[in-house]
């Protein structure tokens, strides 16, 4: 592969294995800076693993990975400073309260404005009439909306999103697309979903991985809406 120093994010020629297991098997791809990519499959395709490694969660075995100026493999810690994740996993602190949490992920990346930025994002996400409850006592949809704020605290430039909308109520949703919507101009996403409509209707690329492969990686602008649909259903199915 070709480097490609417009790309925000790159990778070229990664594979993972666990143990004997293939799960991503020479993927490569380039997304520019301001991008927005969304990557649908099957279960067990991958997907999750590939955010993981992007987001280095996970190590790959093989290949390269880099994040705006930075290849994962030599300064892991530098590209984390770029980065913020929302999973289906909030990756909060149950004992602490939504404003502690925002405060120790505040000083984990050095946030220097924490207590306004903290107090701002709690604003945003709708939960500032909450920050001294502990996180253990809210619902899904406000545990979903204190991670979104998580993610953000360190203005990260490169955003991955692992199913965010996964049990959202109808109100999360909205916060979560008026959160995207704001900040998409300065940010690079990169998102994992079922959900073919909601993932087309943010992306300006979709890919499917298919048994660890990328099978179709297009610009949506030259998407033919229906037969992509047609190929993630028979990936779906396993009958390609």
């Amino acid at each position: 592969m070709t480097v490609d120093l417009k790309a925000e994010i790159e990778v070229a020629k990664l594979n993972k294995y666990f143990g004997r297991r293939h799960v991503l098997k020479n993927i490569e791809f380039s997304l520019a800076k301001g991008g927005f990519l969304s990557i649908f499959g099957p279960n067990g395709a991958g997907k999750t693993t590939l955010v993981k490694i992007l987001s280095t969660l996970e190590k790959p075995t093989e290949g390269t990975v880099r994040i705006a100026d930075v290849v994962l493999g030599d300064d892991p810690a530098k590209a984390r400073k770029k980065i913020g994740l929302i999973s289906h996993s909030p990756l909060v602190y149950l004992d602490l309260s939504a404003y502690e949490n925002l405060e120790f992920y505040g000083t984990l990346y050095g946030v220097a404005d924490l207590k306004e930025r903290a107090e701002y994002l709690l604003e945003r996400v709708e939960l500032s009439h909450r920050r001294y409850d502990l996180a253990r006592t809210f619902s899904k949809g406000m545990m979903q909306r204190l991670a979104i704020a998580r993610a953000l605290m360190h203005r990260p430039s490169i955003l991955f999103l692992d199913e965010p909308y996964s049990g959202l109520d109808p109100h999360a949703v909205d916060i979560l697309d008026g959160l995207i919507d704001s900040i998409r101009s300065d940010h690079t996403f990169v998102m994992v979903s079922h959900n073919l409509d909601k993932g087309l209707e943010l992306c300006d690329t979709a890919m499917i991985i298919e048994d660890g492969r990328v099978i179709f990686f297009q610009p949506k602008r030259e998407i033919d809406v229906d037969a992509f649909k047609d190929t993630y259903r028979r990936a779906v199915r396993g009958d390609l």
